[in-house]
């Protein structure tokens, strides 16, 4: 037995032995495929506001060392990139009209065809022009190449969004493709926010008007890019630093409860949204709640039925017990992440705050009863109490924000990468 057993170690070392000395010949035969690392880095990073110019750039790597033999060199047919927005809707609540883009679908089965939404779940609502990167290009071991991808994304597209009943997202593919063999697809997703009425402003003509720094020189894209965006600050400014009082009465069926304060009901995602209560009236508050909700609505012609209800999202929430309390306040935070508000030709976005009221049924006298010490007295809240509770919504508006500044909490990354 023990010479069996010696058989089988001097067979299993003779196989390693042999597997090693295969794999290396074919190695350095070029037998073996290497592998093309493909990296793709948003400078500025993954969130960009709609007309503004997105650079992308992009890397090629052959990760062999460069001590390997030339015949480890690879070669790259070509390489191409794009834009587009894909968009999504629930079966159960939008109803969408048949369209064309089966035809992408049949072209996806031809492995030379570059499409970039290939195996994509939805239609593809938008797109920019393909560019070409390039043709046939050789790297030896060790060796990079980086092209940049520049890209002005359309003015007049939707924002991106991650609703109950529809998506919109955007993503860069780069398509690139080995000699002899398949297409390799990196998808890079960024999100865009929408300032609506951007397009309508010019930017100044006169360089003397413009912003601009005179040590530094900068191409005519950039300098266009970084007027937008600094245009679009202003606007912005412009629109969410108005302020004045607005006072609404809280009233219930049975009377007044107070008043409610705020100092502005246009914001930016990012800002706090501050309120104030006087609980004044002749109705006691035994408690309120305020949210920060967006309302998602179906346009009529695209519902699946008829007068079908609304999609609410709860971002934020106050609550309180306010029992014998004359002043009150809250500060809700609009997230970064959130998506501002928007209007396609099929669905709605709008923000609201939505206030909720349980009020007493008795007078404020009788909310207490008197303890029955002789030295002190004591005030001690009822066992039992009648409450009336009523609802009320403040439409607000919500604008976006400076995209740096959106970047710093997205969930998409700044660099992706694919192996092919």
């Amino acid at each position: 037995m023990g010479k069996g057993k010696g058989s089988g170690c001097a067979r299993a070392v003779w196989g390693r032995w042999a597997w090693s000395l295969s794999s290396l010949w074919q190695v350095r035969s070029g037998a073996v495929p290497a592998m093309i690392e493909v990296v793709a880095k948003l400078g500025r990073g993954p969130v960009f506001l709609a007309g503004e110019m997105l650079e992308c750039v992009i890397t090629f790597t052959n990760p062999l060392s460069a001590a390997s033999t030339s015949a480890s060199s690879e070669m790259l047919a070509w390489a191409s990139a794009q834009i587009h927005c894909q968009f999504h809707a629930s079966e159960n609540r939008v109803a969408l009209p048949p369209s064309d883009g089966s035809k992408h679908d049949v072209q996806a089965e031809n492995e030379t065809v570059f499409v970039p939404n290939r195996g994509e779940r939805g239609q593809c609502i938008l797109s920019t022009p393909p560019k070409i990167l390039f043709c046939d290009l050789r790297l030896d071991p060790g060796e990079s190449k980086s092209y940049s991808y520049c890209e002005t994304l359309p003015i007049d597209g939707p924002p991106s969004f991650r609703g109950q009943s529809v998506k919109y997202v955007y993503k860069l593919t780069i398509g690139c493709q080995r000699v002899n063999s398949p297409i390799k697809l990196l998808r890079v997703p960024f999100r865009v926010l929408v300032l609506h009425g951007l397009k309508d402003y010019q930017c100044p003509q006169d360089e003397a008007v413009a912003p601009s720094n005179p040590f530094l020189e900068e191409e005519e894209g950039l300098k266009k890019d970084s007027r937008l965006a600094d245009l679009a600050t202003d606007l912005l400014m412009a629109a969410t630093s108005r302020r004045s009082l607005h006072l609404y009465n809280i009233s219930s069926s049975r009377g007044k409860v107070g008043t409610f304060c705020i100092f502005k009901t246009v914001y930016k995602i990012g800002e706090d949204v501050i309120g104030t209560f006087n609980f004044s009236g002749d109705i006691p508050c035994l408690q309120f709640s305020v949210s920060l909700q967006t309302e998602e609505s179906i346009q009529e012609e695209f519902q699946r039925r008829r007068g079908q209800p609304v999609s609410f999202s709860t971002h934020a929430r106050h609550q309180e017990a306010c029992l014998h309390t004359a002043q009150s306040s809250f500060s809700l935070p609009i997230p970064l992440s959130s998506t501002p508000g928007f209007t396609t030709n099929i669905v709605s976005l709008k923000w609201r705050l939505h206030f909720e009221f349980v009020t007493s049924g008795e007078s404020a006298g009788t909310c207490l009863v008197r303890g029955s010490q002789p030295e002190a007295v004591t005030w001690t809240g009822v066992e039992q109490i009648e409450v009336d509770t009523f609802s009320w919504d403040l439409p607000i508006k919500v604008l976006p924000t400076n995209p740096i500044l959106a970047s710093y909490v997205s969930q998409f990354s700044s660099t992706n990468s694919i192996t092919i």
